[in-house]
């Protein structure tokens, strides 16, 4: 099961208490459907859970009766609603005539939770968001410009600002981030979601900081090396052309600890010499300096 077939199951098992929130629920399915005129109402997805609520309360709210068709070949399921006079039955439930763009009707909203109930349905009819281990993303794919506008509107007023795009036809209002999501998923209704999305989060965050100290532990490894690398070849250099004694003392010390531990810092070879670190790195420049005029 995909993460926004999980999302959808957990908004299909939510229990209403007033009939005006599952009234706006199923007008959100309609809504945002597949088909939605004078001409035909139709609906269409690949859970069948959905198709049937859809068919469910069409005859609860509407008294439209309908047949749950089912596609084998593309495992998917729909109801068609072509009659005029029942297409027209629908479209006046919910406040609509037959001429003008789509849009919400904010008046069939009855309580403070109708919007939301509303913004549930429209997210089973159209909606879908991606696993959050691979990515962060949630979609409505909105057949028709208005009606994409005006669920922007709607969403702005639940403090969500979404993005817009299109795509094939159909206009994407869609969330990238995160915390975007998790607040649009917990205003749908899906809180048991929202909250394993946080946790996927949270650990992606750790995974990710991990991944940031390994690499930045491997790059001052690789620094070490690098220094270690360039003293110690100065220091044999010196050693061939004048031998070791040539050194003063100080930095004939500090030569022989560099050799003795190649793979030691900076700061491990000042806690060994008992010199600063600034102390340590001078006198190996200083070697540096003295094998490049030799």
């Amino acid at each position: 099961m995909t993460f926004s077939q999980q999302v959808k199951k957990e908004l299909l098992k939510t229990e209403y208490e007033s009939s005006c929130c599952e009234k706006a629920l199923f007008y959100g399915m309609c809504l945002f459907g597949k088909g939605f005129s004078q001409f035909e109402i139709y609906a269409h997805s690949e859970t069948r859970e959905i198709i049937e609520l859809y068919a469910k309360l069409m005859k609860k709210y509407c008294n439209v009766s309908s047949t749950v068709n089912i596609s084998p070949k593309k495992r998917s399921f729909s109801v068609t609603i072509d009659n005029p006079a029942d297409c027209q039955k629908i479209l006046k439930t919910f406040g609509h005539d037959s001429a003008g763009p789509l849009r919400i009707n904010h008046s069939l909203f009855a309580c403070d939770n109708c919007a939301r109930a509303f913004l549930a349905g429209a997210f089973l009819a159209c909606g879908t968001v991606s696993t959050p281990e691979k990515d962060y993303h949630l979609e409505f794919a909105v057949p028709y410009l208005n009606l994409s506008k005006s669920l922007v509107t709607l969403l702005n007023e639940e403090d969500l600002t979404p993005k817009t795009s299109v795509r094939k036809g159909y206009n994407i209002v869609y969330f990238k981030d995160s915390e975007a999501i998790e607040d649009c998923l917990y205003i749908m209704g899906a809180p048991d979601s929202m909250f394993e999305m946080m946790n996927v989060e949270i650990v992606k965050n750790i995974r990710n900081k991990a991944n940031r100290t390994a690499n930045c532990e491997a790059a001052n490894i690789d620094k070490t090396v690098k220094a270690s690398f360039v003293h110690i070849e100065a220091i044999e250099k010196i050693k061939t052309k004048k031998g070791l004694d040539y050194l003063k003392p100080d930095l004939m010390s500090i030569a022989k600890l560099r050799v003795d531990n190649p793979e030691a810092s900076l700061s491990e070879l000042a806690a060994l010499s008992g010199l600063s670190r600034s102390g340590v790195n001078h006198r190996l420049a200083k070697l540096v300096e003295i094998s490049k005029e030799l």
